[in-house]
């Protein structure tokens, strides 16, 4: 592929593995997640009868959890949104998503490396390997580094 590849948002990355976020009771608030199925809904408080906020259907997209209550996590979405997800509806996968504008992945972790590929603004990936400001950014096996402050999720 060329640099001139670029990802749209619609785009997402392949499955990622369920590591159950409720089975992490020793990590400390707040800490990254990622929503681990195709529909998953926001509520206004922990428990099944407490009104939906909003209906999520993009796997993968990543959320920060703020707060634990039973098997009830309080999460931030990439908007900044927060409400309650039922713990088994998260993974620990770490995910990103792109934000701002169309931003390059390069080859090796600084500005000066190979544009590898291009993503535009909505585009999840699994992250990995973050160090110095920069992430290892791998959507659907096309991988580069991405600056932190590109990205939401790190």
């Amino acid at each position: 592929m060329t640099s001139r590849h670029i990802f749209a948002a619609a785009v997402l990355m392949a499955s990622v593995g369920p590591a159950a976020a409720q089975s992490q009771p020793d990590v400390e608030v707040p800490y990254w997640a990622s929503i681990s199925v195709d529909k998953a809904r926001m509520r206004k408080g922990p428990s099944p009868d407490v009104p939906v906020m909003w209906e999520y259907r993009r796997k993968d997209l990543p959320v920060k959890v703020v707060a634990r209550h039973e098997n009830w996590r309080k999460v931030e979405d990439p908007d900044g949104t927060q409400g309650w997800m039922a713990a088994r509806l998260l993974s620990r996968a770490r995910t990103a998503i792109v934000t701002g504008e169309i931003r390059p992945m390069h080859e090796d972790a600084s500005v000066s490396a190979a544009v590898a590929y291009r993503a535009q603004p909505g585009v999840v990936g699994r992250i990995s390997d973050c160090k110095n400001g920069w992430c290892l950014f791998d959507v659907q096996g096309r991988k580069g580094w991405i600056q932190t402050d590109h990205i939401w999720g790190d």
